[in-house]
């Protein structure tokens, strides 16, 4: 007789053991990447539109996409499940008692990762990816809606690593194994931009995460990343062989 093991699903966790943030996050990522790659998607901009304002669009879409997807959905899910947590549970709040480190940590942090996405933006393999708005001719309009749709992204993103997949995770199952899962995921989401950003991940996750968690709130993840990102982003502007911003082309001329 072939025999097998019972699954107990009678122990099966609530909420709050942090199941619903995990499979919220996997489920958010999934529908931002995958539209975020669709050439169906991609394409009907490119049809509507001349091709620097179809990728303008395109992008900044995509950017406003992760914030509902990875951000706002998740939260607005878990507040509706978990009526007796607010906002600042998951990180969405103003501490005084942490006010001070929040502000050293946040320009400390960004002092250290801006001169590195900076060395690193004008690489070869980065401008592969970067700027991810494909259009040669940038105007201060395309400059400005770059700019905020990372800003925009990343508060999403953040909320959702930092808040969502983190708070939750450390009431369930304690703080290293809940900075183990969000670190993992983490690093996974960054595999489709390459060797180097998805083990650059790892450190800068779990120390992320570190200082999440001594603050009591997101604000130093979300603005040292808008500051890693911006950077990199602009710096591959300028390093951009083929893609030029018309404000710059006046000077030099």
């Amino acid at each position: 007789m072939i025999q097998f093991l019972s699954i107990p699903f009678d122990q099966s966790p609530s909420l709050k053991s942090g199941i619903a943030p995990i499979y919220l996050a996997l489920f958010g990522f999934i529908v931002f990447w995958f539209i975020f790659k669709s050439e169906a998607v991609k394409a009907y901009y490119f049809k509507k539109y001349p091709s620097d304002t179809a990728w303008l669009r395109f992008i900044y879409m995509t950017k406003w996409l992760g914030f509902l997807s990875m951000g706002l959905f998740p939260l607005l899910f878990l507040l509706v499940t978990e009526p007796q947590r607010s906002i600042a549970y998951y990180g969405l709040n103003f501490r005084s008692d942490t006010l001070l480190f929040n502000l050293v940590a946040s320009v400390g942090l960004s002092l250290i990762l801006m001169p590195l996405a900076a060395f690193s933006a004008k690489k070869p393999k980065n401008l592969v990816n970067y700027p991810q708005i494909r259009a040669l001719k940038w105007d201060t309009k395309t400059f400005r809606l770059n700019l905020l749709g990372w800003a925009v992204y990343l508060f999403g993103y953040e909320l959702l690593f930092r808040g969502i997949l983190l708070f939750p995770l450390v009431e369930a199952y304690g703080v290293w194994l809940a900075i183990a899962i969000n670190v993992a995921m983490y690093s996974a989401t960054h595999i489709p931009k390459g060797f180097d950003e998805t083990i650059g991940a790892v450190p800068l996750g779990f120390l992320l995460c570190l200082l999440t968690l001594m603050a009591g709130n997101i604000w130093i993840a979300f603005l040292a990343h808008v500051a890693m990102s911006w950077t990199n982003s602009l710096t591959a502007l300028k390093h951009h062989p083929e893609i030029h911003y018309s404000k710059w082309q006046k000077n030099a001329s």
